[in-house]
């Protein structure tokens, strides 16, 4: 271990010595490979400016090589011309000289000098002419191709303007038909605007305004409500009564049923009057769902009061009912006319009830249709007017005035009956029975007359309720109120409500921040002393077991000592005792107590000197052996109890201690099991750094390797550059050389 411990920095060592080398042998080579890429680059280049010279000096050749042919030709052709002339020359020197021949070859020679001149200037205008006709004929198949290109362009562009004329022509076409349709359009919509513009000056938008909610007015309302619901209770009940007591009337009079049949008109009419509760009934059940639906979060006005129509759906059929009852109330009269005991003043009683019948039953089917007229929807009605009133206020104006019109009819009706029955009891052959149903309906006249006249009144008192604005008209309008906006008013209000409510929610109490800065530091400092508060708890506990121990011995000495103190007392107890009866026996008490060894005197003394000598040990006299066998009893559980109770107390502490160790052992428990995991991470960690290590020395090695390729073929590449330069000036030396050559060749042959 401790040389793999030496070991692991010299080869840190290492591997930082050959990263050092290779990072400084890295710079050499990029700075050398930087230097061959620039000196590769600039030998690129004077290799191309050779090549563009090699060129030049090659069409230079070129030329030069035609030229000299051209001059090679012209001195042989000088040369034959000289041969010529040297063999005329010979001849006519052989003939002799004269000097007309000597002018004539004077003249030859100024002329093939201007001959020369001449061929000179004929082949540079050759060449001239030459070259310009090369280059026309390129211009020439140059502006070809370009005014092909040009054609073909004007072409493609021309087919483009055709494509985009005819587009335009069509788009301008559907412009312009667009536009005589929008014109039309716009003629209709400011027409139509016109209109509008008309109507709205006639509409009122504030009609569309959402009311606000009317607490006093639905309170008026209920209260209206139940007043109406306690007299048609009292209504309901009457007409029952009236019904059910004309049913007994019907099969006692004429004919009693209980000894001959009636008539099938009786029979019929019996059995219609039997099912008056099914049609009187429903009246009041009506009003009372009518009632309980107006209430204080409601909105009560007779565009939203739905039971309204039921109550004159339930008083449609009682109509109905009264409808089907009074013509065979009617027969019934005139049956009670055809008896042979019925007079003449019955007759027109009978007649007079006729006609009060028909007159109720007319009243409620009036009522009827003003209630009915009451519960359509207010679209039906709300533009009519009647008299400057609206058709609300005037059906309830011509409803209160009918209410009372049926309570004067009633009111005949009962005193026409009452006069009927004050002459039916005239008769001598009236029963019990006919009289007790007589003033039964009687009485339930009586009743209906005082209900109906209740209500009238009632009517009349509450009909500027009734007939003045309802408290939830629209702001800034006279509209009245439809079932959208009333249940947004209804919204609106619980939205208020619930807003009212959440804010008079109690705040929740929060801690002060002062205190809960306080607690922090209390919990900050409680945290940061307690290893000292566990130091000074062990050092308590040392203390109290060591104090304990002390307190043990020091309750044993005083227990000793306790039962000593006794012992001595009784001792001296028993001396006294002894010297008393000594002096009483005569005895003296120099010889009393000059007695032998033996003596109980003696014996207790030694006892006591006994006791003396060893702490802690119990012994008995031979003398009052009950009472120190109580003492000792009494000792010994003394004893054995302060015993019992420090064993308790050590108990206890010990049990605290096993506590306090059971924690520690727990928490102890808790630190080595992080101790754990934090060792299983470290190795995990331990071993992932092994990898990372020996990956790191894998890369390190091919980076070795890679550099060593490399460094390998760039000394191949610069090898091989260098070949290739030095052949390239070895070239270029030749060429240097052969156009040298030449142009002294050229210069030798001028």
């Amino acid at each position: 271990t401790g040389s793999h411990v030496l070991q692991i920095p010299y080869h840190t060592l290492g591997r930082k010595w050959i990263g050092f080398h290779l990072r400084a042998q890295n710079q050499v080579l990029k700075k050398g490979v930087v230097d061959e890429q620039a000196s590769s680059t600039s030998l690129k280049d004077q290799v191309k400016q050779r090549e563009q010279s090699l060129r030049k000096v090659e069409q230079e050749m070129d030329s030069l090589t035609f030229r000299n042919q051209q001059l090679a030709k012209r001195v042989e052709l000088l040369q034959e011309e000289l041969a010529a002339s040297e063999a005329k020359g010979k001849k006519s020197k052989n003939k002799g000289d004269s000097p007309s021949q000597q002018g004539l070859q004077q003249t030859q020679s100024v002329f093939d000098e201007d001959l020369q001149k001449k061929i000179q200037e004929n082949e540079r205008l050759h060449i001239q002419f030459y070259e310009a006709d090369e280059q026309h004929k390129q211009q020439e198949s140059q502006l070809k191709v370009q005014l092909e290109e040009l054609e073909r362009d004007h072409e493609q562009h021309q087919a483009i303007v055709d494509g985009l004329t005819s587009k335009y022509m069509d788009t301008i076409e559907r412009l312009q038909s667009d536009k005589a349709r929008l014109e039309v359009k716009s003629q209709t919509l400011e027409r139509e605007a016109k209109e509008c513009r008309a109507r709205t000056e006639e509409c009122d938008y504030n009609s569309l305004n959402v009311p606000p909610h009317n607490r006093r007015h639905q309170l008026k309302a209920r209260d209206v409500a139940g007043q109406a619901l306690g007299f048609v209770q009292d209504i309901v009940a009457a007409l029952l009564n009236f019904h059910s007591y004309t049913e007994q009337r019907v099969h006692i009079y004429p004919l009693d049923s209980s000894i001959e049949p009636i008539s099938p008109l009786n029979q019929k009419f019996s059995q219609y009057l039997h099912e008056n509760a099914a049609y009187v009934r429903p009246l009041e059940e009506g009003l009372v769902q009518l009632h309980q639906s107006i209430t204080e979060d409601t909105v009560t006005v007779l565009e939203t009061v739905g039971k309204l129509k039921d109550f004159a759906d339930h008083f449609t059929s009682y109509t109905h009912f009264l409808q089907k009852l009074l013509p065979y109330q009617l027969k019934s009269l005139e049956e009670e006319c055809w008896t042979p005991l019925c007079t003449s003043s019955l007759t027109s009683k009978n007649q007079e009830l006729q006609s009060d019948m028909k007159r109720i039953t007319s009243l409620f089917d009036k009522l009827h249709s003003y209630i009915s007229l009451l519960a359509l929807p207010s679209e039906l009605t709300q533009r009519i007017e009647v008299r400057g009133l609206t058709a609300s206020s005037a059906v309830f104006t011509q409803l209160a005035a009918c209410l009372h019109s049926l309570h004067d009819a009633v009111k005949e009706m009962s005193t026409h009956y009452s006069q009927k029955a004050g002459l039916e009891q005239e008769l001598s052959t009236i029963t019990q029975k006919l009289r007790t149903t007589n003033e039964c309906l009687l009485a339930s006249l009586g009743s209906l007359t005082s209900s109906t006249g209740k209500i009238a009144t009632f009517f009349s008192n509450n009909l500027d309720f009734f007939t003045s604005s309802t408290g939830y008209s629209p702001r800034g309008g006279a509209g009245a109120l439809n079932p959208l906006q009333a249940e947004s008013m209804l919204g609106n209000k619980k939205k208020a409500s619930d807003y009212m409510h959440a804010i008079r929610k109690p705040r929740p109490e929060t801690v002060p921040y002062r205190e809960a800065l306080l607690h922090r530091r209390v919990l900050t400092s409680s945290t940061e002393s307690r290893e000292g508060l566990t130091q000074q708890v062990v050092a308590s506990q040392e203390k109290i077991a060591r104090l304990e121990q002390e307190k043990e011995h020091w309750l044993l000495e005083a227990q000793l000592g306790r039962v000593r103190l006794e012992k001595e007392s009784q001792r001296i107890h028993d001396l006294e005792t002894q010297l008393s009866s000594a002096l009483g026996g005569g005895g003296s008490p120099a010889h009393s107590l000059g007695q032998a060894p033996g003596s109980p005197a003696l014996a207790s003394l030694e006892d006591g000197e006994m006791e003396e000598r060893g702490v802690g040990m119990l012994t008995t006299t031979p003398t009052n052996e009950d009472v120190n066998e109580e003492s000792r009893e009494q000792l010994i559980k003394t004893h054995y109890m302060a015993r019992v109770g420090e064993l308790t107390t050590q108990l206890q502490v010990s049990d605290s201690k096993a506590v306090n160790f059971h924690a520690e052992c727990r928490a102890l428990a808790k630190r080595l099991a992080i101790a754990e995991k934090s060792r299983e991470t470290l190795t995990e960690e331990i071993k992932l750094a092994n990898q990372k290590i020996t990956r790191l020395q894998d890369e390190l090695a091919t980076t070795k390797r890679s550099y060593k390729e490399q460094l390998s073929m760039m000394s191949d590449h610069l090898c091989s550059m260098n070949e290739t330069l030095s052949k390239q000036r070895e070239e270029i030396d030749t060429l240097k050389l052969g156009s040298k050559g030449n142009s002294k060749l050229l210069k030798k042959s001028r």
